[in-house]
């Protein structure tokens, strides 16, 4: 039997469904796209989505609570306290080193009383 020389690269079975599931994906969404109401659907969908997502996250702190945990609010309050308590030492640590070249300013001009 004689060897065939591939000219071109077949492709993939599953890269051939991908692709031809690809464009019956495209073709599928711009006839939805097409009907009238689809955007007011998608738009109630997606609201309706934030909705139910806002009462999981306020159901999960809730037991998280109740579990005696913190929650992703409790970590941000946490949070904002730290960063409040850093720029407070950086505002410390700002007067200090002002306090302290002070007085290694006036420390030269003193001169003690010479002991002969």
């Amino acid at each position: 039997m004689p060897a065939r020389k591939k000219t071109q690269p077949e492709a993939s079975p599953l890269q051939w469904i991908l692709e031809r599931g690809g464009e019956a994906v495209g073709q599928v969404l711009r006839e939805l796209a097409a009907q009238p109401g689809f955007g007011e659907g998608v738009a109630s969908l997606a609201k309706g989505a934030a909705k139910t997502k806002g009462r999981v996250d306020k159901n999960v702190e809730q037991l998280l609570h109740a579990l005696n945990l913190p929650s992703r609010s409790d970590y941000d309050a946490l949070l904002r306290k730290m960063e409040h308590l850093q720029g407070s030492l950086v505002n410390l640590n700002i007067k200090l080193d002002r306090v302290l070249a002070a007085q290694q300013a006036k420390a030269p001009q003193a001169k003690p009383a010479s002991e002969d």
